[in-house]
């Protein structure tokens, strides 16, 4: 008896990602010579700062590396509350903040929670 595995019928619907086709010509147009600003994948064009590498060294020194609260853990929130009152003037509670892996995380969790199949 043979065993055969069968991919569910919606991975056959799946698309290449348009974000990383963009990021993948940006990076051939570079790669030619050409003066490119990339608009696609949000990956930094510089280092990492310093002391965000000393900052994550300390923690992984200290025993953090266990999994956190997935929508942040309360220092991190305070960090952000405190950003945003000290930068922009903006007042929020520590349940109003939401911390996710990335832009297109959080606009799939905003549509899975808002909308329904056949909604326009």
């Amino acid at each position: 008896m043979k065993n055969t595995l069968s991919l569910a019928a919606r991975v056959g619907r799946i698309k290449p990602s348009p974000t990383l086709a963009v990021t993948a010509r940006a990076a051939a147009l570079r790669a030619a010579g050409r003066d490119i600003i990339g608009l696609g994948a949000g990956e930094p064009d510089f280092d990492t700062p310093e002391h965000i590498k000393a900052a994550a060294i300390a923690a992984i020194q200290n025993g953090q590396t266990k999994y956190t609260a997935v929508d942040g853990t309360p220092a991190l929130k305070a960090a952000i509350i405190d950003k945003f009152q000290r930068e922009n003037g903006f007042g929020f509670d520590a349940d109003q903040i939401l911390v996710s892996c990335g832009g297109k995380q959080s606009f799939y969790n905003l549509a899975m929670a808002l909308l329904d199949p056949g909604d326009e």
